[in-house]
């Protein structure tokens, strides 16, 4: 059961997917979701500093209690990306 003001961060509806080209031994990661973008922030992210990557966790925890749109989280995560020199792909499908 869901809580009231906690968005389902589970769901992919109204996020367009990203390909994130890590450097790891995970050369691509797809995030479709809130609950992919803050994986990709926890466990597959490079360094666990920087300006860009420190909001881009606060935005998408934001997000995930329903007080920000899941697109801030998306766009948070291109920041904190560009920062990171880690390329990202717009997925269309």
């Amino acid at each position: 059961m869901q809580r009231a003001g906690v968005m389902d961060w589970h769901r992919s509806e109204d996020f367009a997917p990203l390909l994130l080209v890590m450097s790891g031994r995970e050369k691509h990661r797809l995030v479709t979701s809130l609950r992919e973008v803050a994986e990709a922030l926890i466990v597959a992210w490079p360094s666990d500093d920087g300006e860009e990557y420190m909001a881009a966790v606060k935005t998408c925890l934001d997000a995930i209690h329903g007080h920000t749109p899941a697109m801030a989280a998306r766009a948070a995560l291109i920041r904190a990306a560009e920062e990171a020199g880690i390329p990202v792909i717009a997925v269309v499908h």
